[in-house]
């Protein structure tokens, strides 16, 4: 990724030193990228969707300082993980940035969970307090950039009964897919039989994507949607712990119906603790869920779809990380510049500061073709007017018959842009590092 951004070898080797630099530390560059998030969340109803990844480093192995070395999820790789909360805007779907980022090393020599006594540990002591503390520390960001409510959302993972009871309160929401088959408080059935019981509220089409690897085709799913109001259980592990013995959530179903021949029928189950009770909340509940995807095409961005951070020469497992926390930075750029490039009612101040807008006024009218075809159409200091630039540093010829930029050329304009943008600033008397 250095090399793909540098013009020349002394670039190279002030972006290395850069990295290495342990002045330059993993709290700063959250923090910078938290305080841009915060300055775009005021006012709106924010879904922070966290997931983990692991930057996997084992083809390194050989080069790679020890310090700081871990195992990924095999327990035999080397590399650490991250666990980034993307914000997201409830009404649109459009990204907003990173409130905060989580990484952390796992150690090759450690008891197993049977040795630890893992079910009985406090949630602190687990890897899963990733969860909890992705909302805690998330919450710097949207009070102090007024958020109007913000509803965290995770995969099957988060579902806890510890997140149930500590996360949510007035501005602040739970949504995830469910994990458990938990038990219900005067109920005779668990959750899962008792929500496939209720009646059918309607029903929700769904674009599937293809994914080899489940073996899953691309089609139109329809789907029918069951809610219900639940009590779950406190299970017998947190007996001990200061946890209510029970919740009160409300739990949504939807089971594709007729699905292909040799399809895994879509069936999602979901627990909120947002009111739903007929079937226009359950499908806004389902649509926030979907936007859940955002997350996964920031993880494909970051690594073999975009910036390929797993093929970083760098050798300390720290200069690492910092690279990883400034690709990620690029890789929401990277998802704004998609899915606002049609919409010049979205400021570029989104996606990029004052300096960097400033630079891109000044390389603007070098990108200009010959013809009005090849002019930027979009209104100065909107996204889709920098992305039109970007796009062309990219490589994208500009003809509108052309198909719109993806992210593969953003990429690489990104990649561009930034060499050009250190430049700019080298000239004028300052190096900075922006998010």
């Amino acid at each position: 990724m250095i090399r793909q951004i540098s013009r020349n070898r002394a670039e190279q080797i002030a972006y290395y030193r850069y990295l290495e630099n342990e002045q330059v530390s993993l709290s700063e560059l959250v923090r910078s990228l938290s305080e841009h998030c915060q300055n775009q969340v005021g006012g709106r109803h924010i879904l922070a969707i966290s997931d983990t990844s692991e930057i996997n480093l084992q083809s390194h192995r050989g080069r790679l300082k020890s310090e700081g070395l871990g195992v990924v999820g095999n327990n035999k790789d080397v590399g650490f993980f991250i666990h980034p909360t993307l914000a997201v805007d409830a009404d649109s779907g459009f990204p907003l940035g990173l409130s905060h980022i989580q990484l952390w090393t796992r150690a090759a020599e450690r008891p197993d969970k049977q040795e630890r006594n893992y079910p009985t540990l406090p949630i602190e002591k687990k890897e899963s307090y990733k969860w909890l503390a992705s909302a805690e520390r998330s919450q710097r960001c949207f009070e102090q950039g007024d958020a109007q409510l913000v509803t965290h959302i995770g995969d099957r993972e988060a579902d806890l009964y510890e997140a149930w009871a500590r996360v949510p309160d007035r501005r602040n929401h739970v949504l995830v897919r469910v994990h458990q088959d938990r038990r219900l408080l005067g109920q005779a059935q668990s959750l899962y039989d008792y929500l496939s019981a209720q009646p059918c509220e309607g029903t929700y089409t769904v674009e599937v994507t293809a994914d080899p690897r489940q073996k899953r085709t691309a089609r139109q799913a329809l789907l029918t949607v069951r809610c219900a109001s639940v009590e779950i259980q406190r299970p017998d592990k947190l007996k001990g712990y200061e946890y209510p013995p029970s919740i009160h959530l409300y739990a949504l179903e939807a089971k594709e119906v007729n699905p292909p021949p040799g399809q895994e029928p879509i069936h999602w189950r979901l627990m909120t603790t947002h009111r739903v009770v007929c079937i226009e909340q359950a499908l806004q509940v389902l649509q926030w869920y979907c936007w859940r995807w955002r997350i996964e095409q920031l993880f494909a961005t970051l690594k073999l779809a975009g910036l390929d951070i797993e093929a970083t020469q760098l050798e300390s497992v720290e200069a690492i990380q910092r690279l990883t926390i400034l690709a990620l930075s690029v890789a929401v750029r990277t998802l704004q510049m998609v899915e606002g490039r049609d919409n010049p009612d979205i400021p570029a101040s989104v996606a990029f500061t004052d300096p960097q807008q400033h630079c891109l006024s000044e390389i603007a009218p070098t990108l200009q073709g010959r013809t009005q075809k090849q002019q930027n159409p979009y209104p100065p200091a909107s996204l889709p007017w920098a992305t039109w630039i970007i796009a062309r540093l990219g490589g994208w010829s500009a003809y509108r018959s052309q198909r719109p930029p993806g992210m593969p050329t953003l990429v690489h304009g990104l990649r561009r842009f930034e060499a050009i943008f250190l430049g700019w600033k080298t000239a004028l008397g300052g190096l900075v590092c922006t998010p």
